[in-house]
């Protein structure tokens, strides 16, 4: 194959990758395309998390004819037996002649012993085809998989003066409809959705995902649902609780641990996280969601939580969306307060910034490299 082929075939492979976003966290997205005599015979990708892996689905659709045949997949084939069999072992009991790959897989477990037991078994290997590429969509993945602390990253929808709500709490709707359907594709992207105990009292929000399937072409997935409650105020019959799911977290204060309510909590399924004090860091709310086997946080606020993710430096990116509004009153709900910068050279600057249309809605997507 020349370097064209190899590209296409790649490209196609990270295309089909991506159908997996929401429902394999904290596994990676991957994709696999069989090739033979210039024509796919087979494609896959993984599709849940504990189901098979993209090789597995390729190959299977190939069947006898993978022999002699040209495997792309944009993650190095597993070569540790997990919840699946290793995918190195089917590709070489499959006669595949030529494996292409991506990148290798940072998880300590493969990390390269994928690739050196194909290479043994005689196949060809090519690897670092569409590198960059394949490492974009796994962003998530990479930094869980090397620290353990879940890829953060910020939502917000401001009115132009840079308000989240009136002066009473009023925030339905500053963002149109559009924006709001992205909203939720990255309740479904993200393994977990953190706002404050303030936005839970005023709102009393479901915290799901209601994504268009069809429209995005993914599974919808309702996420965790983190609150951060230091004097566990949230009140029993909150929407957040009541999915039944064993997917509603509440973080709070160790003083907490000895209140009869708790029983209540637990009753629903709710899983506590229990730190000192009552003022706590986002790095050390990460830490603990890492250990439940959280990849990723979407951080919808409130305005206090935007701010110490701010002030800890800790967002990986984020998208704030910006409608055509004006609130005008200093009383309304800021998006982000408690700084006081002396000048322009010392402000909050968003990296890597890009801009998004919604319609009459904007919005600035960033992201930290």
């Amino acid at each position: 194959m020349d370097k064209n082929s190899d590209e296409k075939y790649m490209a196609r492979a990270i295309e089909l990758a991506k159908r997996g976003t929401g429902g394999v966290n904290p596994n990676p997205l991957v994709g696999a395309v069989i090739v033979k005599d210039g024509k796919i015979i087979g494609e896959g990708w993984h599709k849940k998390f504990g189901g098979p892996h993209a090789e597995v689905w390729a190959l299977n659709e190939a069947g006898e004819n993978a022999k002699g045949a040209t495997v792309y997949v944009t993650l190095e084939p597993c070569s540790h037996q997990g919840k699946t069999p290793p995918c190195a072992k089917r590709i070489i009991e499959a006669g595949i002649k030529r494996c292409v790959v991506a990148c290798i897989d940072p998880n300590p477990l493969v990390a390269g012993k994928g690739m050196k037991i194909i290479e043994n078994a005689g196949i060809e290997v090519e690897l670092g085809v569409l590198e960059k590429e394949a490492k974009e969509i796994n962003k998530i993945f990479f930094k869980y998989i090397e620290n353990k602390i879940p890829y953060l990253f910020l939502k917000c929808g401001i009115t132009l003066d840079g308000k989240i709500a009136t002066r009473n709490g009023k925030s339905k709707w500053i963002t149109n409809e559009i924006a709001r359907e992205k909203v939720q594709f990255l309740r479904t992207k993200f393994m977990a959705i953190m706002v404050g105990i303030n936005t839970v009292l005023k709102d009393n929000p479901s915290l799901d995902s209601r994504l268009d399937e069809k429209k995005f072409g993914i599974e919808k997935r309702n996420p965790f649902r983190v609150v951060i409650d230091p004097n566990l105020e949230s009140p029993i019959e909150g929407k957040f609780l009541n999915f039944n799911d064993g997917k509603a977290i509440i973080v709070t204060s160790n003083d907490n641990k000895g209140l009869e309510k708790l029983e209540k909590y637990k009753n629903l399924g709710t899983i506590f996280i229990f730190l000192e004090g009552k003022i706590f860091k986002i790095q050390d709310i990460l830490k603990e969601l890492g250990k439940l086997g959280i990849d990723s946080v979407l951080l919808e606020g409130g305005s206090g939580l935007i701010s110490t993710a701010f002030k800890e430096n800790i967002v990986d990116a984020g998208e704030i969306f910006i409608a055509p509004k004006i609130i005008g009153d200093s009383s309304a709900i800021p998006f982000i307060n408690g700084f006081n910068f002396d000048s322009m050279e010392d402000v909050f600057k968003l990296p890597n910034p890009k801009f998004n249309i919604y319609g009459d809605n904007i919005s600035i997507e960033f992201e930290n490299l």
